[in-house]
Formats: C-alpha cells, structure tokens, sequence
C-alpha cells in the first residue's frame, strides 16, 4: 500500500531532517568535543588535551565546522595576563543537543553487546554466491 502524498511528503522531511540532524556529529570528532564543551567553557589548548588524540588541523577544522552550524561559539578574550586567549563553548543550540546524545549513549550501552553479536554473526556466515541460469537459447 503507497502512502498517501502528504504523509510521504512528511516522512521525506523529517528523514531529511534527521538525515542533517546527524551529519551535524558525523565528523570524528564532533561528539568528543560536544561533551567535553558540555561541561563548560573551554581554551583551545583544553580541548586539544582533553581530546586526545586530536591533532591541531583537525581540531581547528572541526571547531570551525561546529561554529559554521550553530553548535559551538568562539569568543577572544583581548585582556593581558593568564585569562587572555580564545575561548569556546556549546551556543544554547549546541547545549540542546545533549539530551539526545545522552538518550543515544544510554541507547549504546544497553544495546552494544547485541549489535556487536549480530555483526559477529552476520560476518561468520560464508556469503551466499549467486549463480546467474544459463541462457536460454533464442527462439527459431
């Protein structure tokens, strides 16, 4: 049975939504760096050493990538001394990600054993080999 046009239509966006809402922590590092910055402000130098082993390239790129959407706010403190420096942290945007993630860490712990089997034994079974019929021959 086809959907009808306007719930099709519906389920198109929301999985184009979803689909956006998930590239958002697709980088390898952007759901390290949303829970380090969920317990607050962070300095680069910070973020770098708690997200290990994050080189500074990919740090610096992931960082501007996560401002572009929305996530992540970067802020110069131009005052001299030890406070002086670049600071980050979640926007309220990036901070309303952190129940999902929680819910999807739970998700993983309870369910990781599992998944983890179904792949040990999707990869143990040899794969089954299609053998194409031969040809019938052409009609006279």
């Amino acid at each position: 049975m086809k959907a009808a046009p306007a719930a099709e239509s519906e389920r198109t966006r929301a999985a184009d939504l979803i689909r956006d809402s998930v590239g958002l922590l697709s980088s390898k590092w952007a759901i390290d760096l949303l829970l380090a910055l969920s317990h607050g402000t962070r300095r680069y130098h910070q973020l770098l050493a708690e997200v290990d082993p994050i080189s500074e390239k990919v740090l610096t790129q992931t960082l501007r990538g996560m401002q572009r959407d929305g996530l992540v706010g970067r802020r110069l403190r131009t005052n001299s001394g030890p406070r002086a420096g670049v600071e980050y942290a979640l926007t309220p945007l990036g901070a309303s990600l952190a129940p999902p993630l929680r819910a999807l860490a739970a998700w993983s712990l309870e369910h990781g054993a599992q998944v983890d089997g179904a792949r040990e034994r999707f990869d143990s079974v040899p794969p089954v080999r299609v053998v194409p019929e031969p040809a019938s021959p052409a009609p006279a």
